[in-house]
């Protein structure tokens, strides 16, 4: 009888929910095991992200849990942080235990999409927003309902100004979109303050080529320009954003625009953990074959998506569109199957049936199998075929009733805040309980501010003592300067309280205050020194 094989999907977008599912539909539960790696157990319907912007649909409408869709897929809600192509296994990051685990794998299935990437342009990192998951939409509502209600009471006309200004750069579908939503959004609102109501906001967005939507043909794209331009919309074409600050947006051209809100759906890479992969890459993506194999690593890894260099038979490259996904999914799942069966494979063929894009305010452009129409009705065949692609019967009602709703009660604009997370928090620990042990990744430096703590160390199978740390002490530095794992176990002695320094801001603060990391360097070395004397006498006794 054949070994049960195990197949690994990374990634919960289009790419990798679809190829579960369609795993699960081709083979049978004695031939493989399949498992899906994501951060969250959520999977987003990107397409209409947008309208959550401007709150035509719920906030967790566009969201179906991934565990309903691949019912039989194991689901592991971790981060990809190592994938070893050669060994076959994924390395995870560490969940409530601070240990990481490697997943072993006979076949793997890489699409984990694209990210933002800034990298290298003045400022964007900390004052450009993104868009493109569900966590950048909220964020991104939760900021416009923010500027609305200062800018109500603001006194100062230039602030204000600022406040009402809203930039994004990006002509694509997801920038066009954006814009779209953000004007409904923003107009529609500001009638609720009282002050605003005879503000003009400023939209502007930017675009590097000679005209928006370089995926449609030019009469759609002219369609959309004129469209956006009659409400309001500035369009900067032939520019692009290549600085902001907290005050302003810099552009290519000299150009400068005073806001407080810029939002980017472009530039993107694939993921650092792929960008480290020893494989062929193309364009900046992962190179693959015909077949969706990985070059080099053909029968065992597959790539699909945004991550992903793709070309179909007719050497056209696919668009980072969900109806290409899906079927790149699709294609993966039979060929993995034909893998295990020892069958021929089959080669990506789609060329695409064609593109929709939503304008806002009852308005869109499609092209479909060569035919293309613009306005309320392509708004109309925009809805109806985004619907019918919805997996989920729920989700599917759910977003049919928030259209519904919409159409007899205008959208609301609450902010839905959320705790943020600082990087220093606290923990509380009764005496005799283990703060982490031996072997375990280092993640946070401690900080004693009552209690006291020992520290133990395995040596010969036996639990040998090293000292006692007391208020004022901290702990745990040594595996996050030397990129180690833990040297020792700590145990609370009595009942004690500790602050917790996460790795993130501890080498942020190394790296912008190097005296603060030379206290800590020195330390480490006067510890290792003590560690070592103490073993040296140990032994001697």
């Amino acid at each position: 009888m054949a070994t049960k094989k195990r197949i690994l999907v990374l990634g919960g977008g289009f790419g990798g929910v679809y190829a579960a599912r369609d795993l699960e539909r081709i083979l049978r539960p004695a031939e493989a095991s399949i498992s899906l790696i994501n951060q969250e157990n959520y999977w987003v319907y990107q397409p209409l992200l947008p309208e959550v912007i401007s709150g035509l649909i719920g906030l967790t409408d566009v969201v179906c849990p991934i565990r309903q869709l691949c019912p039989r897929t194991e689901l592991v809600m971790r981060e990809v942080q190592k994938i070893n192509l050669e060994q076959k296994f994924v390395t995870v990051s560490p969940g409530f235990r601070a240990r990481q685990l490697d997943i072993p794998f006979d076949y793997l299935v890489i699409a984990l999409g694209s990210i933002s990437n800034f990298c290298g342009t003045p400022g964007m990192v900390e004052h450009v927003r993104s868009f493109r998951t569900l966590a950048d939409a909220i964020s991104l509502r939760n900021h416009l309902i923010h500027a609305l209600e200062e800018a109500e009471i603001e006194a100062d006309p230039d602030l204000r100004r600022k406040l009402m200004t809203f930039v994004v750069a990006g002509g694509g579908f997801s920038g066009v979109e954006v814009i779209a939503e953000v004007s409904d959004f923003i107009n529609k609102a500001k009638d609720n303050f009282p002050c605003l109501r005879r503000e003009e906001p400023r939209f502007v967005l930017v675009h590097a080529g000679e005209r928006i939507l370089p995926e449609m043909s030019d009469n759609l794209a002219l369609f959309a320009q004129k469209l956006l331009a009659k409400r309001g919309v500035e369009l900067r074409l032939k520019d692009r954003l290549v600085g902001a600050t907290s005050e302003k947006a810099q552009f290519k051209s000299g150009l400068e625009i005073p806001t407080k809100t810029i939002v980017s759906s472009v530039p993107s890479s694939i993921p650092p953990v792929l960008q480290g992969l020893s494989c062929e890459k193309e364009n900046g993506r992962l190179k693959v074959s015909a077949n969706l194999e990985l070059v080099g690593f053909e029968g065992t890894v597959w790539a699909l998506g945004d991550c992903a260099s793709i070309k179909t038979l007719s050497g056209r490259s696919t668009p980072p569109t969900a109806q290409h996904a899906t079927r790149e999914a699709r294609t993966v799942a039979k060929n993995i199957a034909a893998a295990i069966r020892k069958q021929p494979a089959t080669p990506f063929t789609f060329e695409g049936l064609g593109k929709l894009g939503s304008l806002g305010h009852y308005s869109a452009v499609a092209e479909i199998l060569g035919v293309r129409i613009s306005g309320f009705l392509a708004w109309l065949l925009w809805r109806a075929i985004y619907l019918l692609k919805v997996p989920s019967l729920r989700q599917r009602a759910r977003i049919a009733l928030d259209w519904f709703f919409v159409l007899l009660f205008p959208p609301d604009f609450v902010q839905m805040r959320v705790v943020r997370e600082t990087g220093i928090a606290r923990q509380h620990f009764e005496a005799g309980e283990v703060v982490f042990f031996e072997g375990d990744l280092g993640d946070n430096v401690y900080i004693i501010e009552s209690g006291e703590c020992d520290v133990l160390r395995q040596s010969g199978g036996q639990e040998t003592h090293i000292a006692t740390l007391g208020p004022g002490d901290f702990f745990g530095e040594m595996a996050l300067i030397n990129d180690m794992s833990r040297n020792a176990t700590i145990r609370a002695k009595t009942t004690m309280n500790v602050l917790l320094v996460s790795k993130c801001d501890f080498d942020t603060l190394k790296s912008c205050v190097p005296a603060f990391g030379d206290v800590f360097r020195k330390l480490t070395k006067e510890r290792s020194a003590a560690n070592q004397k103490s073993e040296n006498s140990a032994a001697a006794n």
